[in-house]
């Protein structure tokens, strides 16, 4: 038995998420449905991140145990020629067998792009929230700062989630202009369900001085989803990257 590790990238805007579902185009269908014709086995994959429908991928990791010998040198560009276009495999290695994409991960790094501008160009609009509102960026990194540390994030976390452990740690947010480009990058060690999202739709009211930057202390500690800020639409977001410990990802 072998521990195979992948390093993926993707374009989720076609896909209901990552998880299988009954009926439903799947990033994790497509995924097993392209290693069994390589591997000609039913196999089990593992992410790091549940991404929703219509999110992207530049780092997901993933692994699945497999008997095959094929080499791990011959497995991405073999995958890859199986897989929908949309989906690529960037990187395919063999690891140790307690290695676990999602439970051996110590920190997940998502980003959202948003597109502040009167104008979206077509070739934009897959990736990014159109927000045609001026935003003051001060103010929307004066409030992420409240959020950085180990807190209660029940206010971000939307409703249909599988946990009742609410404590999370977000180790950095960073916030960037670039052109008509607003930049979010929050790293945590994990995330509620859809918690990247509800934090940057929260970010874009204050931006847009809906609400005052020093409440979104009083929103975290309230621990009620109905006093934060909107949902930021799926299209922005994107997981880019997951780190682990003794186990390395290029």
């Amino acid at each position: 038995m072998r521990n195979i590790k992948l390093i993926l990238e993707y374009d989720g805007t076609s896909y209901h998420g990552w998880q299988k579902q009954p009926g439903l185009s799947t990033i994790q269908k497509a995924l097993e449905d392209s290693l069994f014709c390589l591997f000609r086995e039913r196999i089990e994959t593992t992410a790091a991140g549940r991404t929703d429908a219509g999110v992207h991928a530049k780092g997901q990791v993933v692994n699945f145990f497999t008997h095959a010998s094929i080499s791990s040198t011959s497995i991405q560009p073999a995958l890859n020629n199986y897989l929908p276009k949309d989906i690529r495999v960037k990187k395919a290695h063999e690891v140790d067998m307690d290695f676990h994409a999602q439970k051996s991960a110590l920190r997940r790094v998502y980003g959202y792009s948003i597109y502040n501008s009167g104008f979206l160009s077509p070739f934009h609009r897959n990736f990014v929230w159109w927000v045609p509102f001026d935003l003051e960026i001060d103010l929307m990194r004066e409030a992420g700062k409240f959020l950085v540390g180990e807190h209660d994030f029940s206010s971000f976390q939307s409703q249909g989630s599988s946990t009742s452990l609410t404590l999370r740690e977000i180790k950095k947010l960073s916030i960037f202009k670039k052109g008509k480009f607003v930049l979010i990058y929050i790293e945590a060690n994990s995330f509620l369900y859809k918690m990247a999202r509800n934090i940057v739709g929260t970010l874009v009211e204050i931006g847009r001085k809906k609400i005052v930057a020093g409440e979104m202390k009083k929103i975290l500690e309230a621990r009620d989803r109905r006093i934060a800020g909107p949902t930021a639409p799926p299209q922005g977001l994107c997981l880019v990257r997951v780190e682990y410990g003794k186990h390395r990802v290029w």
